[in-house]
């Protein structure tokens, strides 16, 4: 399976990018933040996840390794497919969708084309879930000490959900809240923008 590819840009038209790597060309479909990184570049890269369907292999490539990840929990999604997954993500940034998820934003995410009401409810639903059962695992693990009385614990688990860990996910609410955040959508909005 191929997972990264790094190379010479032969050509990239729309969301589609030809990368030359040993003398073979790779046509992969990129996600609007791969296509917008490789904007003019001759040479790049990108994380790659590999498709393998009856009509064929299908390459989709990404901006970051973060991006990947959101990609492949689209994707696990009842009815999400590759291209929804990466209509999904060209369609706001990875900040924003995250934070719709975590929020239960059903209106911004329909927002998206070809994304409709049910699929978006769905995405949330199933999601969300996934978010909160990867970091409640994960704080198991790692965590052995008490919840922080004066931060959102909703807030800290979408946080490690999506790859964080708990003590950077409580100090990015800390500083959303000391810098005037209110409520959850305000604290996530502040600490994607700010943790990364």
């Amino acid at each position: 399976m191929i997972g990264y590819l790094k190379g010479k840009v032969i050509y990239k038209e729309d969301n589609v990018l030809l990368l030359e790597n040993n003398g073979i060309g790779f046509e992969v479909c990129c996600s609007a933040g791969a296509a917008v990184k490789l904007q003019g570049a001759a040479e790049g890269e990108v994380y790659v996840y590999t498709a393998v369907r009856e009509d064929g292999i299908f390459l989709y490539g990404f901006a970051s390794p973060e991006e990947k990840s959101m990609f492949l929990k689209l994707v696990s999604v009842s009815g999400v497919g590759p291209k929804m997954g990466i209509a999904v993500l060209s369609g706001m940034n990875l900040s924003a969708l995250a934070l719709a998820i975590a929020t239960s934003d059903v209106k911004t995410l329909s927002k998206i084309k070809g994304l409709g009401k049910k699929t978006a409810e769905r995405i949330i639903l199933e999601l969300r879930e996934k978010i909160t059962a990867d970091a409640r695992a994960e704080e198991e693990v790692a965590l052995p000490a008490a919840a922080e009385p004066d931060v959102d614990e909703d807030a800290v688990i979408a946080l490690m959900g999506l790859g964080f860990n708990r003590n950077e996910s409580v100090a990015g609410i800390r500083a959303a809240y000391d810098a005037g955040a209110v409520d959850i959508k305000d604290v996530l909005s502040y600490a994607l923008r700010t943790m990364r």
